[in-house]
């Protein structure tokens, strides 16, 4: 859960390139298989795990939201259009990840404020979901993510990634989701990334397909 430095900027514009183009297809192979959808999300980026994320994503044809830290948008504005260029959503987890709940209404509110901005002028939209760093949430930080038209998302299923799970334990937490799940990865792990085609694998095998998180139900649906 730490800030990654960034990767180049045109490794970041080539993988930007690349995913507009296999996206769409990927999506409407999957929409006739899916009896079901979950939400794959990844806190803490962009960083320098980003762009291989990105790629192994795609790749398998698997779309995400991800909680991206303000500062870390600030710092790598490329990686946040890489990601939406590749089909991902992106969220707001805080600007420096701390523990909101000990914080006052107004760094609560500065947490979440700026992060919007950031991710706004680095051309990833005005998040609409927010996840509280630690998934800690009071009432003060609800109330503040009310003010920004935000509907916070927690998780189902931890992967467990952050704390040094294996491989083959994330797949195996990937593999417990049920219809409108969602589940808590990471973008700097290497582990998470090599679990990416088996958990591809695993949720073809249910019949379940990666979908976007509702902002309305807190639920994953189908993408659009």
């Amino acid at each position: 859960m730490r800030t990654r430095a960034h990767l180049p900027l045109l490794a970041a514009a080539a993988l930007a390139g690349a995913a507009t183009l296999t996206v769409p297809t990927t999506a409407s192979a999957q929409s006739a298989a899916c009896a079901g959808y979950v939400g794959l999300t990844f806190d803490d980026g962009p960083g320098s795990g980003t762009t291989a994320l990105l790629n192994s994503l795609t790749q398998n044809g698997l779309r995400a939201t991800m909680f991206n830290q303000g500062q870390n948008a600030a710092a790598n504005p490329a990686l946040v259009r890489a990601q939406v260029n590749a089909g991902m959503w992106v969220g707001n987890h805080s600007y420096t990840h701390p523990h909101l709940t000990q914080q006052s209404q107004a760094t609560v509110d500065s947490e979440i404020s700026r992060t919007q901005q950031a991710i706004a002028n680095a051309g990833g939209g005005t998040p609409k979901l927010f996840r509280p760093p630690y998934g800690e949430t009071n009432a003060t930080v609800r109330a503040v993510e009310s003010r920004y038209g935000l509907t916070e998302i927690i998780w189902n299923v931890d992967s467990q990634d952050w704390n040094n799970a294996s491989t083959d334990a994330i797949v195996a937490a990937a593999g417990r989701l049920t219809n409108g799940q969602v589940i808590l990865m990471h973008d700097w792990p290497a582990n998470t990334r090599a679990a990416i085609p088996r958990i591809a694998q695993t949720l073809a095998a249910k019949g379940l397909c990666s979908g976007m998180i509702s902002p309305t139900t807190g639920r994953a649906v189908a993408p659009g």
